[in-house]
């Protein structure tokens, strides 16, 4: 298999597409990991069996690369991370921020393929 880079991918030192990551297996329920993926540090969370969410590790707010380590929670129906730091809280599935319009947390695709978790960067 033959990997092309866009322009943005040189520029930002990410390569695009499906990556695979681990396992669903290696990711314990309710708890977070981070993940060296392509070049860019991901936090990984397994909120259900079947239900995989990536976000950047990096924290919005502070910079800091603690994501993998932040809250679990919701908000209704909507998954959510809570910054460990400054307790910000993140949509896990768009990234938006429930208490400051003006910050971002970077949210991937994913899915599971034969058993394997794999995000789209």
């Amino acid at each position: 298999m033959t990997a092309t880079l866009e322009l943005e991918d040189l520029a930002t030192g990410y390569a695009a597409g499906w990556h695979r990551v681990c396992a669903v297996e290696d990711l314990e329920p309710a708890w977070g990991e981070a993940a060296l993926v392509a070049g860019r540090q991901v936090a990984l969370f397994r909120t259900a069996p079947g239900e995989v969410f990536a976000v950047a590790q990096q924290d919005p707010a502070t910079g800091a690369f603690v994501m993998a380590r932040g809250i679990l929670g919701s908000r209704g129906t909507r998954p959510t991370i809570a910054s460990p730091l400054h307790k910000e809280v993140y949509d896990l599935e768009t990234g938006e921020c429930f208490g400051n319009a003006d910050l971002r947390l970077a949210a991937f695709s994913t899915r599971i393929v034969d058993g394997f978790i794999e995000v789209e960067l």
